[in-house]
């Protein structure tokens, strides 16, 4: 897989606005956020998307979704509430081939969301 944006983000070669990070997981404010709260959460083991996560280690995965939720409630998301999107290939609108989910919130989602 190239190296993405999020490798060099995780290797400290480009800056960001770190809200969480331990030994497997690493979250950051999006640069172009679409909600008042809008934080990346990404897993430091490499998945290029939600297709593959499928051959992941099954604690790998649960650790970062443990972590999704870990984050929005460190970010006191918890009483209004949120929304987690998972952006999966190219019509999905995934922009950057490495799994990451993005929590939005601290105002009301619409529905339909695409």
């Amino acid at each position: 897989m190239e190296e993405t944006i999020f490798d060099k983000i995780i290797a400290g070669q480009l800056p960001s606005d770190k809200v969480y990070e331990d030994e497997n997981v690493l979250a950051f404010r999006d640069i172009n956020p679409q909600a008042p709260v809008h934080v990346l959460v990404v897993p430091k083991k490499k998945v290029k998307d939600f297709i593959e996560i499928q051959h992941n280690d099954v604690t790998q995965t649960g650790i970062f979704f443990n972590t999704v939720s870990k984050v929005a409630s460190l970010l006191g998301l918890e009483k209004g509430g949120y929304r987690i999107v998972l952006n999966c290939g190219e019509d999905g609108q995934q922009t950057v081939e490495y799994l990451h989910a993005h929590i939005l919130g601290d105002r009301k989602m619409n529905w339909p969301p695409g």
